[in-house]
């Protein structure tokens, strides 16, 4: 039996859960309640931009504006920039043609409905919508050619329809398919997964499962180790449950939806063939780290650039979008998660500021990070139109 409350009002949700089955002729409930807060939006000024926090001998500025709502970035070798807007589906081609670390050139270069992810490779664009998969060459001018499908018939969208898109060290494409829902019993296979195919589309399978939605992925440059940034459940409560930073494995489950972090159980979803909340936990992976509930990780990226300062190399940075159900923000910002030795140690405050006037006001989302041609890194703003570009200029 499972009876859900729910009670909205002045911007407060309410939740009440109680779930009763049967474990080994034990009884189980489970009550809860979470907060829906949204700071509002208010423009990206240049003096509130420059109030931002960043470390020292860092600057951050705007590299374009006026770009509807940004989502994940790309950068070809010759320094030209792609970023996407799945809603409008749109990629657009930006370009800084006097390296003044601002870009003069803004064009739309393909357009396709939820158009999201993006990887470049061998001068070639891979593009990832809802469901499917397309590439297309890159022309001299930095234009795109015309789409070609080499993927379908991925899972619908559902609550979580932003599929992210990278290359692998092993030159395998990599797609991640978030979960339809918050918590719940897929029908497709596919969904809450990472997907691993040939660049032409063929050989796709699942490389691991359990994985809410790990939008943020990549893999560090000396282990070759796979890693990536997953979502929590939603109204576990303000604290529970924290964003997951996890090692994928090929065949690994790391839990999602019946057990979350060591091994907690989440009595609303009962583990498949009868098996115990304890029993599931046994059989999957848990994080190297968890992160602030509700932050919403967006991207990742290991530093592989020069500019910054050595002891950046081999740590990684996430950009953090921001929570919108907990009573007290979280995210909005953008992190550096330090490595030792290949493995993930703690999580600092690289860029700060969005929030202001108490945490009542944001005028920036992060979401999608790129390293530019001079070692510096693009981080987007899909709440106010903005690529920034965080730069080192102070010495090293």
């Amino acid at each position: 039996m499972k009876t859900i409350l729910i009670l909205l009002s002045a911007g407060l949700l309410l939740t009440s859960i109680t779930v009763s089955a049967q474990e080994k002729n034990k009884p189980i409930s489970a009550s809860m309640e979470g907060n829906i807060f949204k700071p509002a939006k208010v423009p990206a000024t240049d003096e509130r931009v420059r109030q931002l926090k960043v470390p020292t001998g860092f600057t951050i500025t705007k590299f374009a504006e006026n770009l509807n709502k940004p989502r994940m970035l790309a950068v070809h070798t010759d320094g030209t920039v792609y970023v996407t807007d799945r809603e409008k589906g749109t990629v657009t081609m930006l370009r800084d043609t006097n390296k003044d670390g601002k870009a003069d050139q803004q064009k739309v270069v393909a357009t396709k409905d939820q158009m999201h992810g993006i990887a470049l490779r061998d001068n070639k664009a891979y593009l990832v919508t809802v469901n499917e998969v397309y590439t297309a060459d890159i022309n001299k001018d930095g234009t795109l050619g015309q789409l070609k499908m080499i993927a379908d018939k991925l899972p619908d969208g559902g609550q979580h329809a932003n599929r992210t898109i990278e290359f692998g060290p092993d030159g395998m494409l990599y797609v991640s398919v978030g979960s339809t829902c918050n918590a719940c019993d897929e029908t497709s296979k596919e969904s809450a997964t990472m997907l691993q195919m040939k660049p032409d589309g063929s050989g796709r399978r699942i490389y691991a499962k359990g994985l809410r939605n790990t939008i943020g992925f990549d893999w560090h440059p000396q282990t070759k180790e796979f890693w990536g940034f997953d979502h929590g459940i939603d109204w576990l409560g303000d604290e529970v449950h924290g964003e997951e930073l996890n090692k994928l494995e090929d065949g690994g489950d790391y839990g999602w939806p019946y057990v979350y972090e060591d091994g907690k159980p989440n009595l609303a979803d009962e583990p498949p063939m009868g098996m115990s909340w304890e029993e599931y936990a046994k059989k999957t992976k848990f994080p190297a780290l968890t992160y602030t509930a509700h932050s919403a990780p967006l991207d990742m990226i290991f530093y592989k650039g020069t500019q910054f300062p050595k002891e950046y190399q081999g740590d990684a940075i996430v950009t953090l979008h921001g929570s919108w159900n907990r009573k007290e923000p979280s995210g909005y910002k953008v992190v550096r998660v330090r490595f030792d030795n290949g493995k993930p140690t703690k999580v600092e405050d690289l860029v700060t500021g969005f929030l202001i006037n108490g945490n009542q006001q944001q005028f920036g989302r992060v979401v999608g990070l790129a390293h530019h041609q001079d070692g510096s890194l693009l981080i987007s703003d899909d709440a106010n139109g903005v690529v920034y570009r965080l730069a080192y200029t102070g010495k090293k």
